[in-house]
């Protein structure tokens, strides 16, 4: 029986898979067996290519005589087998209006839609195809198909080119890099280039993740995304423009703020870093280098910057500096304070406590780790909440025996 069978009428199938007697079959080829319109069709399609020749001529010459509005009805009602799909979108004498249907069919074989983009005369029809870039991926031999079509559309043309340009060359051009990459021992930037998303909405090109790989340094294996869990992910995938532009404009402020005028080579990273969705930044702020988490620290939103505190190459100088940054985000600070290999480091506690926006929870139980002369100097700082202030002088009070 061949595959793909729509119906499943006992009648019809014993004529499609040849159990059916020849007086059957010749009286099917003749459209006098009774069946519903769209299993006769689908029956008649398989008898076009019976053994017997003068079935196989009937049959024919019952499609032929077929109306296509009764045809079109069958495609709309999503009862047309994918072989009947085949059959009408290779006959010259089909209507455009019916062409049109079977091309817009999800159950329409790529093999067919591609025979027809090689030799359909409609430019319109071309088009349409054209146009739909799912199928074009499912299936890039059609990109080669409408090319080789004189009939083409210029419109179509730029459509298949484009997806060739976005889906495919750039694929292999990904691929061959990070081939390379591999061979000369970087598999730390090779596993990004694999793993990044190019084209697109985001429109990364290939020169632009290559870039950006020159500023990976870990490699998977070293990195743990358990932190990541499920309830952000709809956060992952819900970034706007509006807010890609936003953060472009915050971490070149701050930047500039520190340094002057941002030297160009990083304004270069920042504008290529930022062409990247959030899903990648947050893969480059866990894997990239000093530079990259610089930039990455500043990221509006949380989840980058977290991923920059889960970074297996960050340092403790870095640390001591996010711990003082005011505009990273609480999430951020918050790590940092119950991080017990940093609580060593007494440089980050005190730049936690004094940072006012570390969560207070949090400065509270930092304070105890704090000498008496920063107490009292913390207890006098107007820029830390009032509790953190008040707090500060009762345990300054109480180690140095001041009971007043």
């Amino acid at each position: 029986m061949p595959h793909d069978v729509r119906s499943k009428n006992p009648a019809a199938l014993s004529v499609i898979n040849g159990t059916a007697p020849q007086f059957a079959q010749l009286s099917a080829a003749r459209g006098i067996l009774p069946l519903p319109q769209s299993d006769l069709i689908e029956v008649l399609v398989a008898l076009t290519e019976s053994s017997d020749q003068e079935i196989a001529a009937t049959a024919a010459e019952t499609l032929a005589a077929q109306n296509p509005a009764d045809i079109e009805q069958i495609i709309a009602a999503g009862e047309a087998a994918p072989a009947v799909l085949s059959f009408f979108l290779c006959q010259s004498s089909s209507p455009e209006s019916l062409l049109e249907k079977i091309l817009l069919d999800r159950s329409t074989p790529p093999a067919a839609i591609v025979e027809f983009s090689r030799s359909s005369p409609s430019g319109r029809l071309i088009e349409l195809v054209a146009l739909n870039q799912q199928l074009l991926i499912r299936a890039p031999e059609l990109i080669d198909a409408v090319l080789g079509n004189p009939n083409r559309t210029g419109e179509a043309e730029r459509r298949v080119l484009e997806t060739r340009r976005e889906f495919f060359e750039k694929e292999r051009g990904a691929e061959q890099a990070a081939s390379e990459l591999r061979a000369q021992g970087n598999i730390a930037a090779a596993e990004f280039i694999e793993q990044v998303g190019l084209g697109g909405e985001s429109g990364l090109s290939i020169d632009d993740a290559l870039f950006i790989a020159e500023h990976i340094e870990a490699e998977d294996r070293e990195t743990d995304d358990s932190w990541l869990g499920l309830e952000y992910l709809e956060e992952i995938y819900e970034e706007t423009e509006a807010q890609r532009v936003a953060a472009y404009e915050k971490i070149l402020g701050e930047i500039n703020s520190e340094d002057g005028d941002a030297p160009t080579v990083r304004v270069s990273m920042l504008n290529r870093v930022l062409k990247m969705g959030m899903k990648d930044r947050i893969k480059l702020g866990m894997k990239g280098d000093r530079e990259a988490r610089n930039i990455l620290i500043r990221d509006p939103n949380r989840l980058v910057s977290s991923a920059v505190i889960n970074n297996p190459r960050i340092t403790e100088q870095e640390v001591e500096v996010i711990a003082a940054m005011r505009t990273v985000p609480e999430e951020v600070l918050r790590q940092i304070a119950t991080n017990c290999n940093w609580m060593r480091n007494y440089t980050v506690v005190q730049n936690l406590v004094k940072n006012p926006r570390t969560p207070i929870g949090n400065s509270m139980t930092l304070m105890t780790r704090m000498q008496i002369k920063d107490l009292v100097s913390l207890s006098k700082n107007k820029n830390v909440p009032e509790a953190v202030r008040r707090h500060a002088l009762r345990l300054s009070k109480t180690r140095s025996g001041d009971k007043s």
